[in-house]
């Protein structure tokens, strides 16, 4: 029974809590162990309705249960880092949500610090995981010679406090944009030779949208974008010189369109409870078999987004307090 500890009780650890119940009422071996928080009242409310046995009124406390087999940082990016060093520090294996760290360096530490550790680290990039991703790749040779990647990620969130702040590490890129970059790393890898790009501010200095073209040495080609003004259609098109296939809600992918063979298919996608659950899974697995990562999100597919979002940055000139 792989016992799970969440750091941090905002929305996206009641999504992890809400997988984990569904994980553990279809008779998986995970137990919602315990939750922290910065104030104990709200882990105590957290625990009580997501239904966690133990809460923890700060995120040292946590971390020192050796009880906890695996702790889920659900935190806002900019805290990953310290999160992250906080738990390893205490022989507490992580899965840590994307964006990763603020930077690659950061990224290098933590990670060398899990091998000096011996735990597990993986980032919960959980588009990663998704099955339906093999779905994709086992579809694309019906497309031929593939040569455009277009992926687009936008919400209207720039109001929002995390997203416009420079001392959360705010900004579309982090945020969403690491998105776009992961379905272009998926379809066409990351050993590009050019990257162009154009992005608008927020007046606080954090990126609004951008514009990414990536450039590979057989010819492909990947245009992407992202932004916190608008709404948008958050989805992909791979395109190779016999055919396209269309993929609906990048994130989690449930509708799958090939045009090919002068024919219009819907390719069936994989069941799911949430999606998250396929990260806990490797988690599990990797755990189970006593490795430091899920191949599924390697390390050195981590620091190499990580490597790509602090060039984009550097171009544009962003950078958070914490780098200063």
């Amino acid at each position: 029974m792989m016992k799970v500890g969440i750091l941090g009780c905002g929305v996206i650890a009641r999504k992890m809590a809400n997988t984990l119940r569904m994980m553990r009422a279809n008779g998986e071996d995970v137990c919602l162990y315990a939750a922290a928080a910065r104030d104990l009242q709200r882990a105590q409310a957290f625990c009580e309705t997501e239904g966690f046995s133990k809460a923890y009124g700060s995120y040292e406390a946590l971390a020192q249960d050796e009880n906890v087999d695996l702790v889920y940082i659900a935190t806002p990016h900019s805290h990953h880092f310290d999160h992250m060093k906080l738990c390893l520090s205490h022989g507490r294996a992580v899965l840590c949500e994307k964006a990763f760290t603020l930077n690659a360096a950061q990224a290098r530490e933590v990670l060398e610090l899990a091998r000096e550790k011996n735990l597990l680290l993986c980032e919960a990039m959980w588009t990663r995981f998704l099955p339906v991703w093999q779905v994709v790749r086992e579809v694309m040779p019906r497309l031929g010679n593939v040569q455009f990647v277009s992926a687009d990620v936008h919400f209207p969130a720039e109001g929002v406090e995390r997203i416009s702040n420079p001392a959360l590490a705010g900004g579309a890129l982090l945020d969403i944009g690491v998105y776009s970059l992961t379905v272009a790393s998926m379809v066409l890898g990351d050993d590009f030779e050019r990257m162009d790009t154009s992005v608008q501010l927020l007046s606080t200095g954090v990126d609004r949208q951008e514009s990414i073209s990536l450039y590979y040495p057989d010819g492909a080609m990947a245009q992407l974008t992202a932004g916190v003004a608008a709404c948008g259609a958050n989805r992909a098109l791979i395109g190779g010189d016999r055919g396209s296939l269309h993929v609906e809600n990048i994130f989690n992918p449930q509708k799958l369109t090939l045009y090919a063979d002068g024919s219009v298919t819907d390719i069936p996608v994989p069941p799911q409870l949430t999606g998250y659950e396929y990260e806990v899974r490797a988690c599990m697995k990797a755990l189970q078999e006593g490795r430091i990562e899920c191949s599924e999100m390697p390390h050195a597919e981590t620091i190499r987004i990580m490597e790509i979002m602090d060039e984009l940055r550097r171009r544009w000139g962003v950078v958070y307090p914490q780098e200063a």
